[in-house]
């Protein structure tokens, strides 16, 4: 069998978890069948079983564009290159509305099956419209068209899948709920603390981190707000680049701004760093935090499990499945608007709740460290990819023509 990955992220151009997903789902399923991956940039090997050809993103057709269909535009204009060149493959497997329109173009005109993993939903995404404009119509038209014609979809969660089932005409048949995963050799505890140096935290002081982007999704500004109501001796280390939006990059800014005038222990590190330097950040946290407003399943968590890292974490989608309450961690409810964009409804009592949480974890050594286990035998049993990989073949037997 060969199967055929569209992304718009392959290293080495990642910066969120779906990108992180198709890495190493790619290298664990190639040790088993042929692999090749159409992905946005530059990119041109091939080892074993696994190619990887990058397609231009970039075009000065759209240099015109307006700022927010540009990416859009530019998108469609890739999913076009991806198949300019012959398909092969047994199956075309797709990541993230980005690489979707690239699907629905090698199932019509290939005819080969189309299976689509549901790392997120934009109906469930309405801030992305801050990003995209009207733009997003047109990822949420590109996105319904995949689900509905695919002829396998992968969910992350239980929770997803009732989310598709929900949003979109499919056969519940169709669906195979497929948990992400992680490499379990590589993310492991380190002793190393050079990042920590670098970035000036100090070794002697508990931290509690956070690590992903800068977008309403994550609910960085949410953590940012619960500062104020953190232990003042615990330093907060924000990893957070790569905005959606100028616009929610100054709110970030100013935010940040603002808290650091009554404390200066937080280390905010505006830019995307290196798996090593992370796992670094993981190791010595005492308490990872995701605050998550939407999250299908939060890779971040199993992350800083794996490295043996109690985890405070919003309850919400998929989440709940990661983080086990008051056993690899705590899980903070947040009653949530009905109406877009979600947002809690009492953002204070929610940014309260984290701090307590996080609080509750650094004041109780014996909780940290019995939770810091659990959680990365929790990984261990359930969340990684060799078996997950063998999940993924089997759905793609189902379809062989």
């Amino acid at each position: 069998m060969k199967a055929l990955f569209y992304t718009r992220e392959f290293p080495p151009y990642v910066y969120g978890g779906a990108g992180v997903h198709v890495e190493y789902l790619a290298a664990e399923l190639a040790k088993l069948m042929q692999v090749e991956v159409r992905c946005f940039g530059d990119q041109d090997e091939t080892s074993s079983n696994l190619s990887v050809k990058g397609f231009p993103f970039e075009n000065a057709v759209f240099d015109k564009t307006d700022d927010k269909l540009k990416a859009v535009l530019k998108t469609l204009s890739t999913g076009l290159y991806m198949n300019a060149e012959a398909v092969d493959a047994d199956v075309v497997h797709c990541h993230t509305w980005y690489a979707h329109f690239a699907g629905i173009v090698a199932k019509l005109c290939y005819g080969v099956p189309l299976v689509i993993t549901t790392h997120s939903l934009e109906p469930l995404r309405p801030w992305k419209r801050e990003q995209l404009g009207r733009g997003y119509d047109a990822s949420s038209w590109i996105e319904k068209t995949a689900i509905e014609m695919a002829d396998a979809l992968i969910a992350v969660s239980e929770e997803t899948k009732e989310d598709v089932l929900k949003h979109f005409d499919v056969d519940e048949d169709k669906i195979k709920v497929i948990y992400n995963g992680i490499n379990l050799q590589q993310y492991i505890t380190t002793q190393e603390t050079s990042t920590l140096d670098a970035y000036g935290i100090d070794k002697t002081k508990p931290y509690v981190l956070f690590v992903g982007r800068i977008t309403r999704q994550k609910g960085i500004i949410h953590l940012v707000n619960a500062i104020k109501y953190i232990d003042s001796e615990t330093q907060i280390v924000l990893c957070a680049g790569a905005p959606d939006t100028p616009e929610i990059g100054k709110e970030m800014e100013d935010a940040v701004n603002e808290v650091k005038q009554n404390r200066d222990n937080i280390i905010w590190i505006d830019k995307m760093i290196t798996k090593k330097e992370v796992i670094q950040l993981y190791s010595h946290a005492d308490v990872f935090c995701c605050p998550s407003i939407y999250e299908p399943f939060g890779i971040i968590n199993i992350e800083a499990m794996a490295c043996n890292t109690a985890v405070v974490a919003s309850a919400v989608g998929g989440i709940k499945e990661v983080v086990v309450h008051e056993e690899t961690g705590f899980l903070i409810p947040v009653a949530q608007q009905e109406s877009a964009p979600f947002e809690p409804i009492d953002p204070d009592k929610f940014s309260r709740d984290l701090a307590n949480g996080v609080n509750k974890v650094i004041r109780n050594p014996a909780i940290r460290d019995a939770m810091a286990k659990k959680g990365r035998e929790r990984v261990e049993e359930y969340f990684d990819w060799i078996s997950i990989s063998k999940q993924v073949q089997a759905l793609y037997k189902t379809l062989k023509k």
